[in-house]
């Protein structure tokens, strides 16, 4: 790793790095249908079925993962972000509602929009735009006085304080087991609900890619003479950075959220047409665009405030047990089900 770090630097490894992850979730995004707004409807429809079985698989895959390379020695993530900084538990629960309405409204979480979008999916492209646009705004622009001082409400002490599982003086070894065990029930539940095996492999490994996120980062981070972020898989941020820096500057970025963002597009493009499934999707007469706009809107200011998006905060910083990203996804489950329940009874009210 040294003569890497020395022969291509920091940001090629980098961006190389964030590449081969993103084309791994991608890939295995797409196959599995990893969808937190398609468990959502299936449990708020009063089924425990085979689509929330595939978010848990991933999910727990990513904690088992994670925690694993912790224990054993091999992974410090103490100065990752979502551990070390000061922590929102304003921002983890207002940011989650409204994150968990707008991928209701807009029928996708960021990383689903991004998966779909591949398969030329337009709803999914022009939705990601709007979050993305909003995100930046909400983090750098006209919104982010707003975000801010929701986020100042309730903050909480880096270090120790936001660690959950240090919180519940909960041992790496029992964290371990836990997860673990969690895990392998998860995939018990998945093959109950006759969840094709592929598609249980599939749902792992997007959990891999987080794991895979955390220690690629980490250990670039250990071996360079430069600050490196240690961090995994997320969205809002990266597409937001993405994004500015092509129209704002010459060259592309270096950094693994640059890798990472077209890495996922060309992962799942790769899946969609291995199953040839790529073809134009427009918008739906049944469902008006403002409907995605909205979602859009909602999405891209609430991840910014909650921290990250389904995956980025529910996924990546639940693997390594912040407290505010744990209570952040389960805000985005309790939005979303209001939503999905208020829509589902409108829409009974309208039939009958």
């Amino acid at each position: 790793m040294d003569q890497l770090v020395e022969s291509f630097g920091e940001g090629q490894l980098l961006l190389a790095s964030g590449a081969v992850v993103g084309v791994v979730f991608g890939l295995a995004a797409y196959h599995s249908r990893f969808c937190l707004r398609a468990a959502v409807v299936e449990v708020t429809g009063g089924s425990l079925g085979p689509r929330l079985a595939i978010w848990l698989v991933a999910f727990f895959s990513a904690l088992a993962s994670v925690q694993l390379f912790v224990f054993s020695g091999a992974l410090d993530l103490s100065e990752a972000r979502q551990l070390a900084g000061i922590g929102s538990v304003s921002g983890a629960i207002i940011g989650g509602l409204l994150f968990g309405a707008g991928m209701i409204l807009a029928r996708g979480c960021v990383s689903r929009l991004l998966v779909l979008s591949a398969s030329g999916n337009l709803r999914a492209i022009m939705t990601g735009l709007v979050v993305t646009l909003v995100a930046q705004a909400s983090l750098r622009g006209v919104l982010s006085p707003a975000r801010e001082s929701l986020a100042s409400l309730w903050t909480i002490s880096g270090g120790q304080a936001r660690n959950l599982a240090t919180s519940l003086n909960f041992s790496p070894g029992m964290v371990t087991v836990m997860v673990v065990s969690t895990f392998v029930l998860s995939l018990f539940f998945g093959w109950r609900q006759k969840v094709r095996p592929s598609e249980l492999a599939a749902a792992a490994s997007v959990g891999l890619a987080v794991c895979a996120g955390w220690v690629l980062t980490y250990v670039i981070a250990a071996h360079s003479f430069e600050v490196v972020a240690i961090q995994s898989v997320t969205f809002t941020g990266p597409s937001t950075d993405t994004l500015m820096a092509l129209v704002n500057e010459r060259g592309f970025p270096l950094s693994f959220g640059a890798g990472l963002v077209p890495g996922v597009f060309s992962g799942a493009l790769l899946a969609a047409l291995i199953k040839r499934e790529a073809r134009i999707q427009r918008f739906e007469p049944d469902v008006p665009m403002e409907r995605y706009l909205a979602g859009g809107v909602l999405m891209g200011f609430g991840s910014m405030l909650a921290g990250g998006c389904a995956v980025g905060a529910g996924m990546a910083g639940g693997s390594i047990f912040a407290v505010t990203a744990w209570l952040a996804v389960f805000c985005m489950w309790l939005g979303a089900m209001a939503t999905q329940w208020f829509l589902s009874g409108r829409r009974v009210r309208q039939a009958g």
